[in-house]
């Protein structure tokens, strides 16, 4: 239960591709927020310095001092051990094998630190402040560059027996399908993600099929991204439609299944990909309707996020006014 005294949080997202740090109050209000470029390829250690340095610009802008803040929320894309705060793999941060971000922030600003699962904080963000305001049962899928995801269950974000629940983009759709970066084969994340979507552009592309995406990266196939892909589409490419309609099947696929597993009241679609809104959502919904059983197929809504990339660090914030 969050207090209306509580003091204010200092939130990291830490991502594959960016950071964002902030501080939030109580009532998901975001009082200061910054955003930098995550350069994974770096490593840990300078990840987590650029990660240090920005949360301490974050506090200073919002005019605190770190003994005025309830404590330190981490929203973080990978596999966790909660209890002891560390970040024991993530596909999309290179190098972070049981990394102990949790102490070596609680070290940096001396307060209660606490660490969750980004999807999962994501999940929580939009439940107690978003879309999912009053709905009792959901799910929260990011679509982003890779895919995550967070259950809520009763009301309460369902963490698993060492906190790793949630990793919904890691599901098996397709055995003998393309290598995911988590080392698996055929998972959703390797089917129907923002990387995904665009490692498809370019395979067509470099095998001489026509596309004005060609065009909209005037040739240089290290600039296609899921964002030029969904424009392409939105202008009614042939080859950008086939391959935003395929992402949609693959992600039908797996909303059918958490469909079937969970039967929850609505499910939640947040990141990047999401911004495609119906192209993506629409032929989604209709897999759902094709592939899960007929009674939670019916129940089911699937909408977008409404807190946007807010959605995760205000989630994290909830984590440690709730601890």
């Amino acid at each position: 239960m969050i207090k209306d005294n509580q003091q204010p949080a200092l939130v990291v997202d830490l991502g594959g591709t960016k950071i964002i740090t902030a501080v939030v109050l109580p009532s998901g209000k975001v009082v200061s927020r910054n955003y930098c470029l995550t350069l994974a390829a770096k490593g840990p250690e300078a990840v987590t310095n650029r990660l240090l340095t920005a949360a301490s610009k974050t506090v200073a802008q919002a005019k605190l001092e770190t003994t005025e803040l309830s404590g330190v929320g981490i929203a973080v894309a990978g596999v966790l051990d909660a209890k002891r705060g560390i970040i024991t793999h993530s596909p999309n941060l290179p190098g972070w094998n049981n990394i102990p971000l949790r102490d070596i922030l609680a070290e940096k600003f001396g307060i209660d630190t606490y660490i969750v699962n980004d999807a999962s904080a994501a999940a929580l963000g939009e439940h107690r402040f978003g879309a999912g305001k009053g709905v009792a049962n959901l799910v929260y899928l990011t679509v982003s560059t890779g895919i995550g995801g967070g259950i809520i269950i009763d009301n309460k974000l369902y963490l698993g027996t060492d906190g790793c629940a949630g990793e919904l983009g890691h599901m098996t759709i397709e055995a003998q399908g393309p290598q995911c970066s988590c080392g698996n084969l055929g998972c959703l994340e390797s089917l129907a993600s923002g990387t995904a979507v665009a490692r498809e552009a370019v395979k067509c592309l470099g095998q001489g099929e026509a596309s004005s995406i060609d065009g909209l990266v005037e040739g240089k196939l290290e600039s296609v991204t899921a964002d030029i892909v969904a424009l392409a589409a939105s202008q009614n490419d042939p080859l950008a439609c086939n391959i935003v309609a395929r992402a949609a099947n693959y992600l039908g696929i797996g909303l059918a299944n958490m469909v079937n597993i969970f039967n929850p009241e609505l499910i939640v679609i947040g990141g990047g990909m999401s911004q495609m809104g119906d192209m993506l959502l629409e032929p989604a919904r209709k897999v759902i309707k094709e592939r899960a059983f007929r009674m939670p197929a019916q129940t089911v809504r699937v909408v977008r996020a409404s807190l946007g990339s807010n959605s995760g660090i205000i989630g994290a914030a909830t984590c440690v006014f709730e601890q």
